[in-house]
């Protein structure tokens, strides 16, 4: 079956309507027919590649299973700029790090092992970010793009989806995620995992220093926290020890001296990022306090500062991240395009390996 042949079979009533729960992939129709996956991409985009017998056997497994091909994948895999558009996030002022950083490198790797590339483009807030994509896709400059760090109510993806531009995003809104391709870290699961932690290792007075609210990935980090304490039923105790600081190491020094002013100051931090907690772990050792024995510190990200500070922290898996994205936008995911929420890991060092001291 020619390639022309094979597109008007699929385009025959009765051959694109999926059986039984969620829309079937490329890898069901491999493991359906008994044949790997790149034989059923050849099947349908270099089916003379494929033996007579098996394109059949294939064919009928698509029909079968109702398989639909990601045509706008397909229209990037063939596209001539193979360029993927990304924004140059601004640098916070008195952070250690960007996480951005991290995640372009990432993306770059993972979109120079599919064959594409980075084209970095600045924009001064997410109206011209929106303005930026609609040039370079019309002028052919970039045929897909990511979005990143999205906020409860960002209005990139819908302004993206009405313009027809294939994007996934790293982050999600809080309504309408269902209407577009995302890939995302559970930070919810995060600070629940540094609580449970310090809350094994005997502390029951845990605070958490995070962003000021409004901030989608900091609310859903200060999310955890509430409810790891109300589980381990410790609201009561740490209901008061729920602090917000900007980004930085010097504010972040400054709200934790007022917890460590507190009649019953905290023996566990719970941090936003790993800036907030290097901030609190140099306010513990001016207040006279040795990290890891007298307070224990958990920060977020895990970045180099992490490591080189010996500060526990939660990983994002950053290149997992990257990877799935591309493979979403090239539609090369076996799982299929669509939503992706992903596990971070913590990571235990000496700022809260030790058992929470008796006298504390």
């Amino acid at each position: 079956m020619k390639q022309k042949e094979l597109e008007a079979y699929m385009a025959e009533p009765g051959h694109h309507e999926p059986v039984g729960g969620g829309a079937p992939t490329l890898q069901d129709v491999a493991q359906a027919a008994g044949v790997s996956r790149q034989t059923v991409s050849n099947v349908l985009h270099a089916p003379e590649r494929v033996r007579p017998a098996t394109r059949e056997r294939v064919v009928e497994f698509i029909s079968r299973l109702g398989y639909q091909p990601n045509r706008q994948a397909q229209a990037l895999a063939r596209s001539a700029s193979h360029m993927i558009g990304c924004r140059i996030r601004p640098l916070t002022p008195g952070a250690l790090t960007s996480m951005h950083d991290r995640f372009l490198h990432a993306l770059a790797e993972a979109g120079r092992a599919a064959d594409h590339h980075l084209l970095l483009f600045a924009a001064e807030d997410e109206s011209a970010e929106i303005d930026s994509v609609g040039r370079l896709h019309r002028g052919g400059a970039a045929d897909a793009f990511v979005l990143y760090d999205l906020t409860a109510d960002d209005q990139r993806p819908k302004a993206l989806l009405d313009m027809g531009v294939p994007f996934v995003a790293f982050g999600r809104t809080d309504t309408g995620a269902d209407t577009y391709p995302w890939v995302d870290v559970d930070n919810v699961l995060g600070t629940r995992l540094a609580v449970d932690h310090l809350v094994n290792r005997g502390h029951r007075r845990v605070a958490f220093l995070g962003w000021p609210s409004g901030r989608t990935i900091g609310d859903r980090r200060a999310r955890g926290w509430h409810q790891a304490v109300e589980s381990h039923r410790l609201a009561s105790t740490c209901g008061v020890l729920d602090v917000r600081s900007e980004d930085s190491v010097q504010a972040a020094i400054q709200v934790t001296f007022r917890l460590l002013e507190h009649s019953e100051p905290p023996t566990a931090i719970v941090t936003a990022t790993d800036t907030l907690a290097v901030g609190a772990m140099q306010a513990a050792q001016r207040w006279g306090l040795e990290v890891g024995r007298d307070l224990a510190v958990v920060g977020f990200d895990d970045t180099p500062t992490a490591a080189a500070l010996e500060l526990s922290s939660i990983r994002q898996p950053i290149e997992l991240v990257a990877r799935q994205v591309v493979a979403a936008l090239l539609g090369t995911d076996e799982v299929g395009p669509g939503r992706r929420l992903l596990e971070p890991q913590l990571v235990i060092r000496s700022s809260s390996a030790r058992p929470a001291s008796p006298r504390r």
